[in-house]
């Protein structure tokens, strides 16, 4: 699970001190080894000494470094997941309009006892990968293919699982000229309705309406080190600032991180990672995730289907306060168990 991408670094300029010491750790243990000297205290005392430097350093971490953790290039992605969270994967390809797009991935899978529906947006591992999958950039037949596919877990009862991790939908003319901004438009209204359990959780990135597009469900989680925003950092700063420079000033400002975000209501759960970030153990991280899900998907499939519906529309009208100057609301949340026109 989450194999190493060839030719690049494996690190971030803030976990040097830790890969240091595990390189120590290795290079003891190899000696050890080969010379069968017993050199068990000495690794044990640095074990503990990286455990403690690695929690110091992620317990500073900027919200910045929380987005270049988001991006590491060993993190693990949807397809990680798929071998090592859910059981027979059957992949369902294609939006039967224009192709197949390979930065969505899309079927049906095992989870916990329980047939569910799969959606996880894929960047690659590689180069070739990446192409291939369009850097995790999806194309409106990815938004389309994902519809189809919540369309057929819903005539069959089937629970939706979305993973989400995309710094954003493709914005080059030929997304624009094949429907992009329709698709999604199309996506979240589907979502706001679908009559069956939607999860959604936000693994890596999630960058804008390219992640919004798959992400309005019933329980929206995050973890402990993705980000969720209305735009990239590098984006923000250029807007803002006119230079990619003040992306760190920019991630600041847009409150992208996980624990922002539970504040702010926009997600429901911060799903914990391991120490050191889902890269550092993804087996861990795997079963981690695996766990939450079924929670998740024990509790929804619980409610009834009308009351389901309703509930998520309700959460999704009390989104979106403004608040300015004393914390004065600008735009007033939809009351509880108001029923507000569809139309």
């Amino acid at each position: 699970m989450a194999q190493k991408p060839s030719g690049e670094v494996q690190y971030l300029d803030f976990e040097k001190p830790i890969v240091e010491l595990d390189q120590k750790i290795s290079e003891i243990e190899e000696f050890s080894r080969t010379n069968n000297v017993d050199c068990d205290e000495e690794i044990e005392t640095l074990r503990r000494k990286r455990r403690t430097l690695t929690t110091d350093i992620f317990a500073r971490l900027t919200p910045w470094q929380r987005v270049q953790l988001a991006r590491h290039p060993r993190r693990p992605q949807t397809l990680d997941y798929v071998e090592a969270v859910f059981d027979d994967f059957v992949e369902l390809a294609g939006d039967r309009m224009f192709g197949n797009d390979r930065a969505i991935v899309t079927g049906l899978a095992g989870l916990a006892g329980r047939r569910i529906m799969l959606i996880g947006q894929q960047k690659g591992r590689n180069t070739k990968e990446a192409i291939a999958c369009n850097w995790g950039c999806p194309m409106p037949e990815g938004y389309r293919k994902a519809l189809r596919k919540m369309r057929l877990a819903e005539r069959f009862g089937l629970p939706i699982v979305t993973l989400i991790d995309t710094k954003g939908a493709h914005p080059g003319v030929e997304a624009e000229e094949r429907g992009q901004s329709l698709a999604i438009a199309e996506n979240l209204e589907a979502m706001a309705l679908l009559r069956t359990p939607v999860v959604c959780v936000v693994i890596g990135e999630g960058g804008s309406g390219g992640a919004l597009a798959v992400g309005v469900g019933d329980r929206t989680a995050i973890l402990e080190y993705a980000y969720y925003s209305v735009i990239s950092p590098e984006g923000c700063a250029a807007i803002l600032w006119k230079t990619e420079a003040a992306r760190e000033r920019a991630a600041e400002t847009l409150k992208l991180t996980a624990g922002e975000l539970a504040g702010l209501g926009v997600i429901d759960d911060v799903i914990p990672e391991p120490l050191g970030g889902a890269h550092a153990a993804p087996a861990e991280m795997a079963g981690i995730l695996r766990d939450w899900l079924a929670c998740a998907l024990d509790e929804l499939c619980a409610v009834p289907v009308e009351e389901l519906v309703e509930r998520r529309y309700e959460r999704i009208r009390r989104r979106g306060i403004v608040r300015e100057g004393k914390g004065l609301p600008l735009a007033p949340a939809c009351p509880a168990g108001a029923k507000a026109s569809r139309g």
